[in-house]
């Protein structure tokens, strides 16, 4: 069983309340461990034991390998106790059971040692043994066992080491079975003391038949073909041998692989003096008797009597011993019985004061010890909720409590269910606008999109965003009028007569039955302003939508398909709210999705959208776009890496030209006179007293022009050495000026390599988007924070480096359950009081709830917020830090967007002589165009 801790891991049982479901209700559902055979009944329970297991905190309890997981080490024990059990000799498993089983012994060491040495010289039938007969060592097998020959036995003993061939009378057999019994029954009998088993059974007095198997080990110095054919016949002949000359291979019988083959078949409860027990599926194998005999069981009771009573003497000697009654005593006597007792006392009390003192001083130690622990200083960055501001960092202004995201901002933000659905829809759409041949768009001509209501003039953004998905959902298999078989089944299941905003099961089947029964036909053509796509719609939903897939299905078809009264549906208009009235929610009239649809609630059209991307993920077109997003990411991992490679090289040749610059800047100034120079300088001079022997032999004539030709050969020495130096320091000139000008051109390419990967970072980040999305990171609080925009088909620079945007907001998701969970165990932590803290009531946001920065200012204090001690908000932090550039222009361009659109029907009003309607045609979202489109498509 493998350890943790040095502890045996214990396998989970079923909670009471699991046993008793279980015989109330056989089909309820359990989670099943199944490597273990463990039964959880709740996932949470079945996820945290499979994450214990998972940990790499476990050992193999038989070959000591740590740093393994549950599964790691079970599988090495089950290998290495394969791996013992078919080295182990099986003749020898059953006698060895048998002789540990009922046996008391404290340690198992102890045990291992006892068997080994019984059972060292002991033979049996079939076993696998080496065999030194004239020098040479010969692997055999146990054919017969010969227990010591008794006085009546009147056939000499064969002579030691004599072999003899299978036709040769062999001595007396031991045949009968209960004569084979009690072979080593005596030895191998651990309840006998080793010496009285010795002389009662001896091993050397033991007989064995063997048959030779195959040569082992021949000498070296051996020679001739007459010693090999003579060693060869020995090859399947019989031999009579005594345990002397016998052994086993160390492979398969030492004390080590006996330890192990003991600890795997054997074990022993945890109270005093408890006997070692063969496993019951292992006793069972091997015959070993699994009942405890009457006679063992009282040696086993007065053992562990015995051991209790040892050690409740042990402990009354501690307590001191009991008071008895005393004769009368003299006065002598009394007195030195007080004196003693005084002493005694005084003894006492000075034990219990020492006692006292050490006490205290471990508790002193204890207590310096914790506090020494904990100013030991803590490794940053550490788990968030862990690290706390102390006051000099809240004097510094580093903020506590976080700013307060908005919830009612959110889109659709008073259902946080519809929120999720039309985040989904949007998401969907814009990355994968390349597939499905759609312009991207932002989030808020999306919002304002689905919350256009007229019929005149029509929505373009909703026309191209059904059609797209509507020729997507052609190529997806459906099954014909599988709306309408959903409610026929639905129908059966309620009762007759029942109604839907006044209307019945059977009156919606006959409204779809002439509608959009050939939707997956209808041309619509984008030069024709997608016309027709509300029946296609209908047709869509008739043929893919169930209500499985689509709860709603009954109340949307009837809202497509049938209208209130005139009247009602005048009144309701001009009533504050369409719901409010009750004459609106009796759909009567029957009409058409062209007419019905800018009468659906918004939330009904995100459901529709939402089923629509959810089935279209399915699609060919999809998946091959993911596929081919797949493959650009791995191009754009070798391009990065490459891209890394070529920086390195670039930015060491730079160091190296900085290097050689500031070595020749010294040698410029022209200070060291030319070797050359001097040399010949000098040469020149010598040559010139050499003409003449002697100054006073020359006349005064032949003094002046020596002189004077000294003093030509100077200048021009001069010259020469002045024209080296400026001839040096032009060449230096030019190559510090080579050197600068190739050290510009590095440093150009290397700002061309950062340009490229800061577009491989952004366009890692719209083909990553196809594939899978990650939020930017979570807070302390495990609030994962979103950022959307510049996924998919959407880019984050447009024409000329010009910002764009798709949502221009941060979103906050709150903590998921498993988080909340997990923060709410940390039992040192008010974690609730915390978060109240700093988040305040309005910013603890619950699972599942969203929430949104939409100004920079906002996102400036969040970051300030932000602890970079914690291991989650360092990496928030930095990831902030990566995309800044983006997100805050993102964010300004959109509020510039709103307030332009906001101040646009002001000036439009203030040009005209008398108030009129606000021109919705003029909205953005209206004048958003498909630049995608085919116009076959």
């Amino acid at each position: 069983m493998p350890t943790c801790r040095r502890k045996r891991v214990v396998l989970t049982e079923p909670s009471e309340t699991l046993l008793q479901a279980a015989k109330s209700n056989p089909n309820k559902e359990v989670y099943y461990l199944q490597q273990t055979g463990e039964i959880f009944e709740t996932y949470e329970a079945y996820a945290a034991r499979m994450s214990f297991y998972r940990l790499k905190q476990f050992q193999c309890e038989v070959t000591g390998k740590s740093g393994l997981d549950y599964f790691q080490a079970l599988e090495s024990e089950q290998q290495e106790a394969q791996t013992m059990h078919s080295r182990f000799p099986e003749p020898l498993k059953a006698a060895v059971l048998k002789a540990v089983q009922w046996q008391v012994v404290g340690r198992l060491d102890h045990l291992v040692e006892a068997v080994f040495d019984r059972f060292k010289d002991r033979y049996f039938v079939d076993e696998k043994v080496f065999v030194d007969a004239q020098g040479d060592k010969f692997y055999a097998k146990v054919v017969q066992v010969h227990p010591p020959k008794t006085k009546s036995d009147d056939v000499d003993v064969p002579a030691e080491n004599q072999a003899s061939s299978s036709s040769v009378t062999s001595p007396p057999q031991v045949i009968v079975d209960d004569d084979a019994v009690q072979i080593h029954k005596v030895g191998g009998d651990l309840k006998i003391p080793a010496k009285e088993a010795l002389v009662r059974d001896d091993p050397l007095k033991y007989s064995y038949k063997v048959q030779i198997l195959e040569e082992q080990h021949e000498k070296s110095h051996e020679k001739g073909k007459a010693a090999s054919k003579d060693k060869a016949k020995w090859s399947g002949s019989f031999m009579d041998v005594q345990c002397s000359v016998m052994s086993r291979d160390r492979l398969a019988f030492s004390k080590s692989i006996l330890r192990r083959f003991i600890r795997d078949c054997v074990d022993r409860d945890a109270a005093v003096a408890s006997p070692w027990t063969v496993k019951p599926v292992i006793a069972k194998h091997y015959g070993v008797d699994s009942v405890m005999p009457e006679e063992t069981r009282k040696g086993v009771e007065d053992i562990k009597r015995g051991e209790i009573d040892k050690r409740k003497k042990i402990w009354e000697d501690k307590e001191g011993p009991p008071t008895k009654k005393q004769k009368k005593m003299t006065a002598a006597q009394e007195e030195r019985v007080k004196a003693l007792a005084v002493a005694a006392e005084k003894r006492e009390r000075e034990a219990r004061e020492k006692a006292e003192r050490q006490q205290k001083a471990k508790e002193e130690a204890e207590r310096l010890a914790a506090e020494k622990k904990k100013k030991k200083p803590i490794r940053y960055p550490t788990e968030d909720l862990d690290v706390r501001l102390n006051d000099k960092e809240k004097k510094a202004g580093l903020k506590v409590k976080k700013p307060t995201p908005s919830k009612l901002g959110v889109p659709f933000g008073e259902n946080q269910g519809t929120f999720e659905a039309f985040l989904t829809s949007w998401n969907f759409l814009v990355i994968y606008g390349q597939p499905l041949h759609l312009s991207t768009f932002t989030m808020d001509e999306f919002e304002h999109a689905l919350r256009h209501s007229l019929v005149d003039p029509p929505c373009a953004l909703l026309g191209e965003i059904h059609s797209t998905l509507i020729y997507n959902l052609r190529t997806v298999p459906f099954t014909r009028h599988s709306a309408v078989l959903s409610l026929l089944r639905l129908q059966d299941t309620l009762e007759e007569e029942h109604r839907v905003l006044s209307v019945s099961i059977d009156e919606l089947a006959g409204a779809m039955a002439d509608v959009g029964n050939n939707w997956e036909r209808i041309p619509l053509r984008h030069n024709e302003m997608r016309d027709g796509w509300e029946e296609a719609l209908l047709g869509c939903l008739k043929d893919h939508a169930t209500l499985d897939n689509f709860p709603r299905l009954r109340e949307v078809l009837t809202r497509l398909l049938f209208a209130p009264e005139p009247h009602a549906e005048v009144s309701s208009s001009s009533s504050s709210s369409r719901v409010s009235s009750p004459a609106a929610n009796n759909l009567t009239v029957q009409s058409s999705p062209s007419e019905r649809y800018y009468a659906l609630p918004p939330a009904d059209r995100i459901d529709i959208l939402t089923l629509m991307c959810n089935l279209a993920v399915s699609s060919k077109a999809v998946h091959s776009h993911m596929e081919s997003c797949e493959e650009q990411l791995t191009a754009l991992r070798k391009e990065k890496i490459e891209i890394g490679r070529q920086k390195k090289q670039y930015t060491e040749e730079m160091n190296s030209l900085a290097g050689e610059t500031e070595v020749k800047e010294p040698g410029t100034n022209g200070t060291v006179p030319d070797e050359d120079t001097t040399m010949h300088e000098s040469s020149d001079l010598s040559d010139v007293p050499s003409e003449d022997g002697s100054e006073t032999a020359s006349t005064s004539s032949a003094r002046q022009k020596r002189s004077a030709r000294q003093k030509d050969l100077r200048q021009k020495a001069h010259t020469q050495a002045h024209a080296k130096q400026r001839e040096l320091a032009r060449a230096q000139a030019a190559s510090a000026k080579q050197a600068l000008a190739e050290h510009r051109r590095l440093d150009e390419e290397v700002n061309k390599l950062e340009r490229r990967l800061e577009a491989i970072e952004r366009e890692f980040r719209k083909l990553l988007g196809a594939v899978r999305i990650k939020p930017l990171g979570k807070d302390r609080f495990h609030n994962r924070i979103w950022w959307f925009d510049g996924m998919g088909s959407a880019s984050l620079l447009g024409s000329g480096g010009v910002v764009q945007y798709g949502t221009g907001r941060i979103f906050i998701q709150g903590p998921s359950e498993m988080d909340l969970e997990l923060m709410l165990k940390k039992e040192d932590d008010d974690y609730e009081t915390r978060r109240l803290e700093e988040e305040g009531p309005e910013g603890m946001l619950a699972p599942s709830e969203w929430a949104q920065y939409s100004e920079p200012e906002e996102l400036d204090e969040f970051l300030a917020w932000l602890n970079p001690k914690g291991v989650r908000e360092l990496a928030l932090k930095n990831s902030f830090i990566k995309w800044w550039s983006h997100i805050a222009p993102g964010m300004r361009k959109r509020i510039s967007d709103l307030n332009i659109s906001a101040k646009l029907p002001e000036a439009r009003r203030s040009t005209r002589t008398k108030p009129s309607g606000h021109d919705v045609s003029r909205e953005p979202y209206m004048m958003w165009t498909n630049r995608r489109a085919v116009n076959s498509v």
